[in-house]
C-alpha cells in the first residue's frame, strides 16, 4: 500500500510539473509569434529565431499552419530540444519561431531522476521495515509453534514465555493493596453518629462506593487494563502458555492420585494377601487367591509407573550380549515366545529394565494377540510380533495410554506404558506398527556399544 502511494503521489508531480513547465514553454513562444508576426506585417526585420517556412520547422506543424490555424509543438533543432511556434502568413507559407527549450527539458529530467530515486528509496524503505516486521511476527509464530509440538509430544514443561505477555496489572490488585496495608484494626476514636440522621450516610448526597471489590474483573481474563494495541501473537503465546500449565496441573494431579492410591492400597494387600495364604484348600481359596494376585500385580505396576513419572529413575547400565538377555527373558514369561538371534550384539544397558520391557511386550503380544509370537534380535533392534488383529489406531499413532483398552480386550493398557516408560529411561525407541499381512509388531531400537 505505501509503494503504490509513493509511485502514485510521483505520477501525479510529474505530470503537473511537466504540464505547468510545458504551458509556460507554449506560452512564451506563442507569445514571440505574435510579435514576430506584427513586425513581419509591419515590415520589419525579424529577429533571430523566426522565420518564414524555416527548413527546421516540422512538418506537422507547417501544414497546420498553412492551413490557417497556430500551434506548438517541441521537436530537435540542431540536437537541441527546441519549442516551436507557428501560424499562417501569405497565402500558403508558414511563419515560425523557434525557442530553446533545453533548461525546461533538463528541468523536467531532473525531476524525474528525482522522483525515480525518492520513489525508489521509500519503496526499499518500506520493504526493509516490512520484512523487518514479518520476520519478527514469524519468528516468534515459529517458536509457539515449535513449543505446541513439544507439548503435544508430551514435554508439557514447553513454555513459550513471549516477553510481551507479562503479567496483568489492574487497578483492582493496586487498591486492595494500598488499602489493605492502611486499614488498623482497633476501637473507633471519633465522635459516634447516629447513622439515620447522618448526611454522609445519605445515598442522594453521598453515594457509597465500595473500593474493596476494586474494579470489575473477569476470571478468564484477570482485571481490566487500560485498552493497548493488540498483539495476536503474544495472545495466542498467553494461550498457549496457559494450555500446557492447565493440562500440566492436571496431569501432576493425576499422577499424584495414582501414587497414593498404589501407596495405600500397598499395606493393606499386603495383609490380604497374608490372610488368603491361611485359607483352607479349595476352589473359592484359589478364586481369592488370584484376585489378590491380580490386584497386587495392578497396585505394583502403578507404582512403577509413579516412580516413571517423576523422571528420577536412574539406571545401572552394565555390558549384555543381547541375544542371551533376550532368551532369559522370553524364558521368565513362560509362555513358549520362539525366539530368532539373526546378528548377536553387546550393548551397555540395565539388564533389570531391558528384561522388564521385553518381558511386558512377550506377554501382552500372548495376552492380546495370538501366536505364533516371534521374538527376533537382529544387532541393536529387538521386534516382538504377533499374529493377531494388530494394535489399535490409536496406539499406533499416540503410543499406549494408560487404562485404555479397545476391541473387549482384558488389561488395563499398563503393561505397554510400563515398556515404554523403562524404555525411554535406558535411552532406547519402542514403536509400533501393525504388519501389512497382519499382526502387532513392537520395535525396540537400542544403541550398540
Amino acid at each position: 500500500m505505501c509503494c503504490a502511494l509513493a509511485a502514485l503521489l510521483g505520477v501525479l508531480v510529474h505530470v503537473q510539473v511537466t504540464n505547468q513547465t510545458v504551458g509556460q514553454a507554449r506560452d512564451q513562444a506563442l507569445q514571440r509569434l505574435t510579435q514576430a508576426t506584427e513586425r513581419y506585417e509591419a515590415g520589419d526585420t525579424l529577429r533571430r529565431g523566426a522565420g518564414v517556412d524555416p527548413p527546421e520547422l516540422p512538418g506537422e506543424l507547417r501544414d497546420l499552419a498553412v492551413a490557417g490555424d497556430r500551434g506548438t509543438m517541441v521537436a530537435e533543432r540542431e540536437g537541441r530540444p527546441t519549442m516551436w511556434a507557428a501560424g499562417p502568413v501569405d497565402g500558403e507559407r508558414a511563419l515560425a519561431v523557434a525557442v530553446d527549450y533545453s533548461q525546461q527539458a533538463r528541468t523536467i529530467e531532473g525531476l524525474d531522476r528525482a522522483i525515480l530515486w525518492s520513489s525508489g528509496l521509500a519503496i526499499g524503505a518500506t520493504l526493509l521495515v516490512g520484512a523487518f516486521a514479518v520476520t519478527r511476527v514469524t519468528r516468534r509464530l515459529h517458536t509457539t509453534a515449535l513449543v505446541a509440538r513439544r507439548i503435544s509430544a508430551g514435554d508439557l514443561d514447553a513454555r513459550v514465555n513471549d516477553p510481551r505477555t507479562g503479567p496483568r496489572t489492574g487497578l483492582g490488585a493496586g487498591l486492595r493493596t494500598g488499602l489493605g496495608g492502611g486499614l488498623r484494626r482497633g476501637p473507633w476514636k471519633g465522635p459516634r453518629t447516629d447513622p439515620r440522621t447522618d448526611p454522609r450516610t445519605d445515598p442522594r448526597t453521598h453515594p457509597r462506593t465500595d473500593l474493596r471489590a476494586g474494579p470489575r474483573t473477569d476470571p478468564r481474563t484477570g482485571p481490566r487494563t487500560k485498552a493497548g494495541p493488540q498483539d495476536e501473537v503474544a495472545a495466542v503465546a498467553a494461550a498457549l502458555d496457559s494450555m500446557a500449565a492447565s493440562l500440566q496441573g492436571k496431569l501432576l494431579a493425576e499422577q499424584r492420585f495414582t501414587a497414593d492410591v498404589a501407596h495405600e492400597l500397598r499395606t493393606p494387600l499386603t495383609g490380604l494377601h497374608a490372610a488368603a495364604e491361611l485359607l483352607p484348600p479349595g476352589r473359592p481359596t484359589e478364586l481369592v487367591r488370584d484376585r489378590v494376585a491380580a490386584l497386587r500385580t495392578l497396585t505394583e505396576d502403578l507404582l512403577e509407573i509413579s516412580r516413571l513419572d517423576t523422571g528420577r529413575e536412574r539406571v545401572e547400565l552394565d555390558t549384555e550380549q543381547l541375544g542371551p538377555l533376550a532368551e532369559r527373558a522370553v524364558r521368565a514369561a513362560g509362555n513358549g515366545t520362539e525366539v530368532r538371534v539373526v546378528r548377536d550384539v553387546s550393548v551397555e544397558t540395565d539388564r533389570r529394565r531391558l528384561e522388564r520391557v521385553l518381558g511386558n511386550l512377550v506377554a501382552n503380544a500372548h495376552r492380546h494377540g495370538r501366536g505364533p509370537v516371534v521374538l527376533t534380535v537382529d544387532g541393536p533392534v529387538v521386534t516382538v510380533r504377533d499374529h493377531g488383529d494388530g494394535f489399535p489406531e490409536y496406539l499406533v499413532a499416540h503410543g499406549p495410554q494408560r487404562f485404555r483398552t479397545e476391541g473387549g480386550t482384558r488389561g488395563h493398557g499398563l503393561g505397554l506404558t510400563i515398556a515404554r516408560g523403562q524404555a525411554e529411561v535406558l535411552g532406547a525407541r519402542l514403536e509400533f506398527a501393525n504388519a501389512p499381512e497382519g499382526g502387532a509388531v513392537a520395535t525396540l531400537k537400542l544403541a550398540a556399544e
